[in-house]
């Protein structure tokens, strides 16, 4: 009966009806009663309490007011037409103004009637007025339930609004649903955890989030809720977590051999972080217990995630399997591979690179370097997981910037071995701890969160289009130390030929500024071809050329640890965690480091936010809550991966304390009762069942 109920079609309930239906489903997802029930207001408006005209002020938000309606007016002509009312209490009067649906208005308005108003304020010439307020008799408001308590604000559209349903017309709609359903809400979470948690029972919180009857109680039930949805995914993450290690069995790599103990003792460049070694322990941990290793790698730029992969890989070589690692980009796949080689020169090591420009000829012996197991280590992008691509036999398989790739691109990886290889995930990208728990919770995270030592931090200043002879002056003293400097020009695919004008202007008044035979001056875009672009890139790394101008190209893919210098221009056009990355590609060297942002004056408050953070702070962990903050989960990881949240009340980058409690809950609940069996969690083992019904775990890589 409840499910029926609230799986009932949305046409169904009273007031929709087909046409409105129709737009519920189109404008805001929302085909049946229940989908309702979990559409909640944004924010309420407080209809408790009644002001006196002149307690107005210029900055007040919504406010009511009860009073007579002195004298009705039209002014003005045709288009210009408006309708004004005078209106009073016994402290003042005020102007209620109308420029749209003025005759339908004018129809239910009569002078010398008194009326309770509402809506917000404004001052114009020190003139106090009401545009489009709402209006309701003070005889009629007595038996009026809609102007009682805290007012529910609903999100709405121009196209749902056309049809009445405004924020006021959802509400109306929420009203008669909650009096329908309100007695068969299922409770989804166990009394245990109620009691122990002091939450308010689910039906009682949806009737208060949708009609709370004080601020108090909205609150209660707002956090009831919110605990809820993040429980629910924390348990879904976890039993994907628990059955993924019963079920799938992994390669044990027992031996730590020749390989991985020649490179440790003879040819590590330098002495392994804190961080590195915790994560390599890890690591071993999951490769020899025999079940499938599942394990996320998280590391600032520059934190050495590479050294630790490939320590992963020659522990593979050590127990006879191979290894790939896979990257979303060529550049970066490139990146990799000339990191390997030139790591494992002295060892009798075969890696390969295999991307889509890969030629026929070498394609060819690849795939069969491949299936024979002569090749130990290969890396590529997704010509990886092509059919024709045969491993003898894969063990380990590294991914980085996993988010990039889709889910079906990674499970390819699968097939390539009788035994799923054990899969390590690695990214450079700051995951706020609330996004990774969310995302990734059916994975083991690892963090290194070290710098190699003697790496000085990145010192960065914001300046702006003012200062730039003084900057101009300062890269002269830096070049003249023996330095190189890189000057990024943003690139925005809506506006590439503005775009493309802003880094040729740029090029140029660097070349002037810059002149021949003193100094030598790259440019790197994406109009490029490859090879031109290839060579720019080369005459930078090699030192021909002390200064580069390019586009985001430079985000992944140059190693350079002379180029000292960042300057970014046009700053305040790039994401927070864009800027960072892009800071990542100075301080290589232990040379002093400089990340100069250079803005226009006129800056919004989400781009003075993105400067300051940046200035203050080198930590790719709390830029990455900062812009959480800014930005959203959805336009943070990309919209599949926000999909697969679907959260509708609950907000990572608020309410992390929520979402803690809600793991540790689901960790206590699954590790006592792993397959919900008690009578005690049946309310929570069918509240699972109805969640993940069509759910899509995207962070599977299984």
């Amino acid at each position: 009966m409840e499910k029926n109920l609230l799986e009932t079609p949305i046409e169904y309930l009273k007031g929709v009806g087909p046409q409105r239906a129709e737009l519920l489903k189109k404008e805001i997802g929302i085909f049946t009663f229940g989908q309702l029930l979990e559409y909640y207001p944004f924010r309420y408006v407080d209809r408790t309490r009644f002001y006196k005209i002149r307690e107005i002020q210029s900055d007040s938000t919504e406010v009511q007011i009860k009073g007579q309606l002195i004298k009705l007016e039209e002014i003005g002509k045709s288009r210009q037409k408006r309708l004004v009312a005078q209106f009073a209490d016994d402290t003042g009067m005020v102007e209620l103004i109308w420029f749209q649906g003025i005759r339908w208005v004018k129809q239910g308005l009569k002078a010398g009637v008194d009326y309770i108003v509402f809506g917000k304020p404004s001052f114009f010439k020190g003139k106090l007025s009401f545009a489009h307020p709402e209006l309701e008799k003070v005889a009629d408001s007595s038996t009026s339930s809609d102007l009682v308590g805290l007012q529910p604000i609903y999100s709405s559209t121009e196209k749902l609004s056309s049809k009445g349903l405004h924020a006021k017309g959802i509400a109306r709609l929420m009203k008669n649903l909650l009096e329908q359903v309100g007695n068969v809400i299922p409770e989804n979470l166990s009394p245990a955890l109620l009691d122990k948690l002091r939450l308010m029972p689910k039906a009682q919180a949806m009737e208060q989030v949708h009609f709370p009857r004080s601020p108090q109680l909205a609150e209660a039930a707002r956090n009831r809720l919110k605990f809820e949805e993040f429980f629910f995914i924390q348990l879904g993450l976890l039993h994907q977590k628990n059955l993924h290690k019963a079920r799938f069995k992994g390669y044990v790599f027992e031996k730590v051999g020749d390989h991985f103990n020649q490179f440790f003792h003879r040819h590590l460049p330098f002495e392994l972080t804190g961080a590195q070694k915790r994560v390599l322990k890890e690591i071993r941990k999951d490769l020899r217990a025999g079940v499938h290793m599942n394990r996320l790698v998280q590391g600032d730029v520059g934190s050495g995630k590479t050294i630790v992969a490939l320590m992963s890989m020659l522990l593979a070589l050590d127990n006879g399997f191979q290894s790939c690692l896979m990257a979303p980009t060529e550049i970066l796949a490139t990146q990799h591979f000339n990191s390997l080689v030139e790591l494992l020169e002295r060892m009798n090591i075969n890696v390969a690179l295999l991307t889509g420009s890969t030629k026929p000829a070498a394609r060819k012996k690849i795939h069969q370097m491949l299936e024979d197991g002569t090749l130990h280590l290969i890396v590529g992008t997704h010509a990886l997981i092509e059919e024709k691509v045969k491993f003898k036999n894969l063990g380990l398989a590294v991914i980085d910037e996993q988010h990039r790739f889709g889910v079906a691109q990674r499970a390819a990886l699968w097939k390539k071995n009788t035994l799923p290889p054990h899969i390590l995930v690695m990214t450079a990208t700051p995951i706020p701890r609330t996004l990774a728990m969310s995302l990734y919770g059916d994975l083991d995270i690892s963090l290194i969160d070290e710098l190699p030592p003697g790496r000085k931090p990145i010192r960065t200043e914001h300046r702006f289009d003012s200062h730039r002879l003084r900057i101009f002056d300062f890269m002269k003293k830096e070049i003249a130390k023996g330095r190189q400097i890189y000057v990024v020009y943003p690139l925005i695919e809506e506006s590439e030929t503005l775009d493309y004008k802003d880094l040729m202007d740029g090029y140029e008044s660097i070349c002037r500024e810059f002149p021949k035979p003193h100094f030598q001056v790259s440019i790197v875009h994406g109009k490029m071809k490859a090879e031109d672009k290839d060579l720019e890139m080369e005459r930078f790394a090699s030192g021909k050329t002390q200064i580069m101008v390019a586009t985001t190209v430079i985000e992944v893919g140059v190693n350079v640890p002379n180029a000292s210098v960042m300057v970014i221009e046009s700053a305040e056009r790039f994401g927070l965690s864009q800027l960072h990355q892009l800071r990542g590609r100075v301080g290589r060297g232990a040379e002093q480091s400089y990340c100069i942002l250079m803005t226009g004056h006129k800056l919004s408050n989400d781009a003075k936010t993105r400067m300051e953070t940046m200035v203050r702070t080198n930590d790719g962990f709390e830029i990455a809550d900062v812009d959480l903050r800014l930005r959203g989960p959805g336009d943070l990881m990309g919209t599949r991966q926000s999909g697969a949240l679907d959260l509708r009340i609950a907000d990572l980058s608020k309410d992390a304390p929520i979402l803690n409690l809600a793991r540790q809950y689901a960790e206590y609940i699954l590790k006592n009762d792993p397959n919900l069996e008690s009578s005690e969690n049946q309310n929570i083992r069918k509240g699972f069942l109805a969640r993940s019904r069509g759910k899509t775990q995207w962070s599977r890589i299984s």
